[in-house]
């Protein structure tokens, strides 16, 4: 046995079902057996993943014939029944790794069935020397590999490796995990050194052979990763009308000083090259992409943790180009942000990357699914000038067409990423190292595990969060021995104070970052964290142009926005002004957020339908109520649309020029692309 596959056995001693399990790194992740969200605002929406979001995604590809495409290939009449884009495998896949994950948190889940049955759809379509896809490679079809810039056979591969670790973790190695491997050993003698010299279009298989190595413990694996790594930046792909930006590939990942291009495929690049850089132990390339999340973070991601702002090419911008009302922020791109954030947080145990994965879960993971868990945002607008139409319930919809979530679209990888990314949800909440653990995320939620010496422990937390900002962590199993709880403190807590109790009842100030509590702990002791959630007013730094003399509204980690369903008089929301000069504060109905306008709310340019010249003088403001102000309410971003056809905006005009705002911290954090 070799050492790698005795450091995978080591790590995995305490948890097998680990979605990303790094044999190194600042701190080991916790698995779906030891970590388990037993309720509050996350457990309401991981419900509805399982009980809704699976079998919805399945019947629809069943519909459109994506599952049939792999019958169809088996049968021979692939070439003229083929449906779906050249990358409608890769969605089976995803739905295959939601199902795995989600069968791992229940023993007597019927969901094994249901995997089974794909995997017999898929395994007779696998060719003897593992190659398995059914959009090339057959009589009638282009040949294999011969459009790696826009094929995606290798980003198929990766989704079906991730599935396949994801059932032999879950569930132990099954039919699924026998297919992956196959491919994945077909991917090493086709494009390993002496083979192709290419890279994929669209990243993902690094990831994925990457944790195919962390589970087997095989070399090769992992070499083929650094390999493709290695190799992206060299101009290997044809230039194409976006530029070879686009795919990543103008610009090798060392030298690369800022996440560019296609938004996800860069995502899922720098997630890959981090796993690379962490298992062989290359500190520089670990280190260029932290500084490629810096500058993205801080030049290139919107309030909501939301990243893209081109529609054409479904690509980053310029730097502080981030327009609100054309915010593509794409529901896959938000979740390839929290797989990078994670690994990153690993590897460091730097509370900032827990702080950008918590934006972008609450404000934009959580944005697209509907309350029912049947319909989905695959572009995240800050701001909608048009209430749209509801999209047809039996047709696939445009991808960012619509004021509405759809039940699908031609392209639907983010209802599969989705799914994936909920089932594997507890994973995300802690960590632990030699010394203790480490709570990143809140919900309702029972830890377990295992300290080093096979210590074990466990604690239970307890919040209201994010509609609350009071957490609870009660001592339920403790070694004899002193250890460590830690518990991140939000960078949004800046402007404010947040307070830890510990279980003497000493209560102390805590900055954003970390607070610890290290001592003889006894069951029953309780330590009690204390964030400021009340609403404040966020202004952006003003290089962004697209927002000069508007602000937002956050509360704790929410982002809100106002709708038109809650304006008076069937106003939309471009009428509105606020008055920054008096605080936010919470609705009536404690769910919403109540801000000061001043004004009547069509007391501004831009209303008329049938205006022949856009601008025009700005005459005094009429008032509304006696003293000019009138207050309007504000919900969560991640619930807008809900309620039918609206209108929205994040940022809201103020009275004046130079509103007297907080700038929001650098640190804190058109649909024709032929790609996902």
């Amino acid at each position: 046995m070799n050492r790698r596959h005795e450091l995978v056995r080591e790590n995995t001693a305490r948890s097998v079902v680990l979605p990303v399990a790094p044999t190194r790194g600042r701190l080991r992740p916790l698995g779906l057996d030891e970590v388990r969200i037993t309720g509050g605002f996350w457990a309401r929406r991981r419900h509805i993943n399982a009980t809704a979001t699976l079998d919805h995604c399945r019947d629809w590809m069943e519909r459109v014939g994506w599952i049939g495409n792999f019958r169809a290939a088996v049968e021979g009449r692939i070439h003229r029944d083929r449906r779906g884009r050249e990358f409608a495998d890769s969605d089976v896949y995803k739905l295959l790794e939601a199902m795995a994950w989600e069968a791992g948190h229940d023993a007597g889940t019927s969901l094994d069935a249901e995997i089974g049955a794909l995997t017999d759809a898929i395994a007779p379509a696998q060719e003897p020397d593992g190659y398995l896809n059914t959009a090339f490679g057959r009589p009638g079809q282009q040949p294999r590999y011969s459009d790696l810039e826009w094929g995606h056979e290798l980003y198929c591969y990766g989704h079906l490796i991730q599935a396949g670790v994801a059932q032999t973790r879950a569930r132990g190695e099954g039919e699924l995990a026998k297919i992956a491997r196959r491919a994945a050993d077909h991917v090493c003698a086709t494009f390993g050194r002496g083979g192709i010299e290419g890279v994929c279009g669209h990243p993902q298989i690094e990831t994925a052979l990457v944790e195919l190595a962390r589970l087997t413990g095989e070399q090769r694996y992992l070499d083929q990763a650094a390999l493709f790594v290695d190799r992206r930046g060299h101009r290997t792909l044809a230039d194409t009308e976006f530029g070879r930006a686009y795919y990543q590939d103008d610009v090798t990942v060392r030298q690369a000083p800022v996440l560019r291009g296609h938004a996800v495929r860069a995502l899922y690049l720098a997630a890959g090259a981090v796993d690379v850089a962490v298992e062989t132990g290359d500190d520089a390339l670990l280190a260029a992409v932290v500084r490629q999340w810096e500058a993205t973070v801080a030049r290139r991601t919107y309030l909501t943790g939301g990243m893209g702002s081109h529609h054409r090419d479904e690509s980053f911008g310029d730097d502080f180009a981030l327009p609100p009302d054309r915010a593509y922020a794409e529901t896959c791109a938000g979740v390839a942000s929290v797989m990078l954030s994670w690994r990153l947080l690993l590897a460091t145990g730097e509370p900032r990357f827990a702080d950008l994965a918590e934006r972008t879960l609450f404000n934009v993971v959580a944005a697209s699914p509907s309350e029912d868990g049947r319909a989905f945002f695959y572009a995240n607008t800050l701001h909608r000038r048009r209430r749209g139409t509801v999209p047809p319930a039996e047709a696939e919809s445009p991808r960012a067409e619509s004021g509405l979530r759809a039940p699908w679209f031609a392209v639907s990888c983010c209802p599969t990423n989705v799914a994936r990314t909920l089932a594997q949800l507890p994973a995300y909440l802690a960590t632990a190292d030699d010394h203790g653990v480490q709570v990143h995320q809140y919900a309702d939620a029972e830890i377990a595990t295992s300290l080093a010496g096979g210590h074990g422990v466990a604690l239970r937390v307890r919040t209201d969060y994010p509609s609350g900002g009071n957490v609870t962590v009660r001592i339920g199993r403790s070694p004899d021995r002193p250890w460590t709880v830690s518990l991140r403190v939000p960078a949004w807590t800046a402007s404010a104070t947040a307070w830890l109790v510990d279980p003497d009842g000493i209560r102390r100030a805590v900055a954003p970052g970390t607070a610890e509590v290290t001592r003889l702990f006894r069951p029953g002791d309780e330590i009690r964290l204390e964030l400021p959630v009340a609403p404040r007013w966020i202004g952006a730094d003003p290089r962004i142009d697209a927002v000069r003399g508007t602000v937002a509204v956050q509360r704790g980690p929410l982002v809100y926005c106002a709708e038109s369903v809650d304006l008076p008089g069937a106003h939309e929301t471009d009428a509105i002004r606020v008055d920054p000069s008096t605080e936010p504060a919470d609705g009536p109905d404690g769910t919403g957020v109540t801000v000061v306008v001043a004004g009547e709310l069509a007391a501004h340019a831009g209303l008329r339908d049938d205006a022949v010249w856009p601008y025009e003088p700005l005459g005094p403001p009429v008032a509304s109520s006696a003293d000019g102000r009138t207050g309007i309410v504000l919900v969560p971003y991640h619930s807008w649309a809900n309620r039918g056809p609206s209108t929205m905006r994040v940022w809201l005009p103020t009275t004046e020029p130079d509103q007297p705002a907080e700038r929001s911290r650098p640190t804190e954090p058109d649909s024709t692309a032929p790609g996902t």
